[in-house]
């Protein structure tokens, strides 16, 4: 461990690096880009260039590529060579040019219809902000996606450009409250990651997993995570040394890798690290996925990142823990000692509570997709209604400020262990509300509706952008008042008081709150179409047109992309089904059930007096769910061949694969699950979930 500061950001081009590296007017240069938006002069580029090139060449590389973050939900790359002609032999070049643009083939990249197929030039663009690193005998540079014509094709670009706005209508409040020494506020980010590991011997016998990243098919194994023995338990050997490879290569990237343990579920796991920049921790939480899946194969195991792999166990999410800081280092977020004085602190929580509350729809639909559909509202994860946890203290500030009354604080209560050798301590203000989809724990609040497999790009450009807003409405309002405080307190008190239907300290999963939310007007948008179904609302539309995030037809081709990618992805796993079914399950039973029948006809055939009963109920049972199971696999390729006739509006085809296709998924899937129940092991085609979850 002593090795670790050493090894920490080894194959990352960082600050360090330029400084030691750059010249100091170069240096210099670029640091005004990074901490300042300043554009880059070409001529600082080159130098730039000629100083990474000769580090990665040093590193052992012979390429570069620009590392961009398309519509598709991963990350992309194109691979060039450092090589330039030079008489009969070459020299490795790399120019100011070319690592500011890059040039990859656009065609086959989702567009929402933005450009059409043959309009193939797309454009990737440099990020000085995200450091360069090397990887594979390349180096990497993190960059922008753009289309020829210049509309924006990646979910890097809208969130560099919320983290701009909300600094500058951050700054302009600072600036009223007397702190002009601030110059820029930061949006940070941690991002949670879960996960499960398999074997991978295991793995390839089940073309659900290969195709789909989830079981379409599999009965509960006898034991789950019903005696939470897995949660935080000790690390098996195999997974720990999994993780300290894990480890090793994040911090050679300069990634903040910081906690790992069991998560509840067998085979379960997570990775948390410390928090940083937003658009760095975007960056970082991409490679962190591509590391995890990578660093598996070398264990024979298989990182899956799909939000439910496994049916009746708990899913995978990716809590986003999400603050704002300024460049002085004040955390904004933090209510301090005195949060009933802290006025600041109270204005910026208002900026948020109303954001959230004019926006639930929005952050709904951020963490709407096919796989998070099947977690949201379970007993693992926030349910589908968005809102806030504050806590009782926190909760309680705002129930004074609302009503005119005296805010008491309960203060950090002293815990008596009631052990004379354990030390006592004291507790948070606050409990963590692990059922609230965005709940504040001290100085940030955490989104956990994320799904494991999602870009956070997007929850968090939208987030920064409807906070932006709120801020921006507040500087106008206030700008002007000679009362300054008296001013911050009414607008406190009168946005709390209009949006404080939002803010719900209690448990979220109960039967109680879901009318009660209904009561209150709160959406309850419990699949992706339906979360998609407000997505081009005008308050929606004019969000991010009247910031500047993307424009009118760039965001309306976001929302076709996201329901496009959510049709492809169910009908690809109604296609994987009826693969399984009719080529291995049917003809597996079909098979076992012949066995049994055989062996009932031969024990009447040596004598009338041997019992055959449980032949003939189990062959009985099982043909008879057999007829049912091809029945249901007839409905639905016929559901899945219907989709044809809803090919004019994106939205009415998402509906349709939701409530024609994807329930006639179900209804095969629970027939097929009886059968494996009663099918014996050696005859049932796929491993067991008991093996997929206890193997590792």
């Amino acid at each position: 461990m002593s090795k670790v500061p050493e090894m920490f950001g080894c194959n990352v081009f960082n600050d360090k690096k330029m400084q030691e590296r750059l010249p100091k007017a170069t240096y210099k240069a670029l640091k005004k880009t990074i901490s300042d938006g300043e554009p880059l002069d070409i001529s600082v580029a080159n130098v730039v260039a000629a100083a990474m090139k000769d580090w990665a060449i040093e590193m052992g590389c012979t390429h570069y590529t620009h590392w961009f973050q398309p519509m598709t939900g991963v990350t992309a790359e194109k691979h060039d060579s450092f090589i330039q002609p030079n008489g009969d032999g070459v020299i490795m070049e790399f120019s100011g040019k070319e690592l500011i643009k890059g040039e990859p083939d656009a065609s086959s990249f989702p567009s929402g219809g933005i450009r059409a197929t043959f309009e193939a030039r797309g454009y990737t663009t440099w990020d000085p902000t995200s450091p360069a690193f090397v990887k594979d005998g390349s180096l990497y540079i993190p960059t922008a996606f753009c289309s020829y014509t210049g509309e924006v094709l990646d979910k890097k670009t809208p969130l560099l450009r919320s983290m701009e706005r909300i600094s500058s209508e951050a700054v302009k409040i600072l600036h009223l409250f007397g702190k002009t020494d601030v110059s820029r506020v930061i949006t940070t980010v941690g991002p949670e990651q879960e996960y499960f590991l398999i074997d991978r011997e295991l793995y390839e016998q089940r073309e659900d997993l290969k195709l789909c990243g989830r079981t379409l098919f599999g009965a509960k194994a006898p034991k789950g995570q019903e005696l939470d023995d897995h949660y935080f338990g000790a690390i098996k050997t195999r997974v720990a040394a999994y993780m300290k490879d894990l480890d090793d290569e994040l911090w050679k990237l300069g990634v903040l890798a910081k906690t790992k343990h069991n998560e509840v579920a067998p085979s379960q796991h997570e990775l948390a690290p410390i928090f940083t920049t937003s658009n760095i921790a975007n960056d970082h939480n991409e490679l962190t996925m591509e590391i995890m899946r990578r660093t598996a194969e070398k264990h024979g195991l298989v990182c899956l990142l799909h939000e439910k792999p496994f049916a009746g166990v708990n899913g995978s999410g990716k809590h986003n823990n999400w603050s704002l800081s300024t460049n002085t280092g004040e955390n904004l977020l933090s209510p301090g000692k005195h949060p009933e004085t802290n006025y600041q602190f109270q204005l910026f929580l208002s900026a948020v509570v109303k954001a959230v509350d004019e926006y639930q729809d929005l952050l709904r639909a951020t963490v709407a997709t096919a796989g998070n559909d099947h977690r949201l509202g379970a007993h693992e994860a926030p349910p589908a209604i968005i809102s806030m946890y504050l806590g009782d203290d926190l909760g309680a500030l705002v129930d004074s400020i609302i009503n005119g009354e005296e805010y008491i604080s309960h203060g950090k209560e002293k815990m008596q262990t009631g052990v004379d050798v354990l030390a006592d301590f004291k507790k948070d203000t606050s409990d963590r509300n692990r059922t609230s989809p965005f709940a504040f724990t001290g100085n940030k609040f955490e989104f956990r509706a994320l799904g494991s497999a999602l870009n956070i790009g997007c929850p968090n450009y939208m987030l920064n952008t409807m906070v932006a807003e709120q801020l921006s409405q507040f500087y106008v309002e206030l700008k002007n008042e000679k009362d300054f405080i008296p001013a911050v307190k009414s607008l406190v008190k009168s946005v709390l008081t209009d949006h404080k239907r939002i803010i719900f300290n209690g448990d979220n999963y109960t039967d109680e709150w879901v009318e009660e939310a209904k009561r209150r007007g709160l959406y309850n948008l419990k699949s992706m179409p339906e979360a998609y179904s407000h997505f081009l609302d005008r308050k929606n539309v004019d969000l991010f047109v009247k910031n500047k995030i993307v424009t009118e037809a760039e965001y309306r081709a976001r929302r076709d992309i996201e329901l496009e990618t959510y049709c492809k992805q169910i009908n690809i796993e109604a296609l994987t089904m009826i693969d399984m079914a009719k080529k291995k399950i049917a003809p597996a039973v079909s098979e076992f059930v012949r066995e049994i029948t055989e062996t009932a006809l031969a024990k009447k055939a040596l004598s009338d007096l041997i019992p055959v009963s449980y032949e003939q109920d189990l062959a009985i049972s099982l043909s008879n769910k057999l007829v049912c199971f091809v029945k249901k696999t007839g409905e639905l390729e016929e559901a899945v061949m219907g989709a044809d006739s809803h090919q004019d509006d994106i939205l009415d085809r998402a509906f349709y694969f939701r409530n024609e296709v994807f329930s006639r998924m179900q209804e095969l899937r629970a027939v097929g699950d009886s059968m494996e129940t009663e099918t014996a092991s050696d005859f049932w085609p796929y491993p067991s979930y008991s093996e997929l979850l206890f193997s590792v």
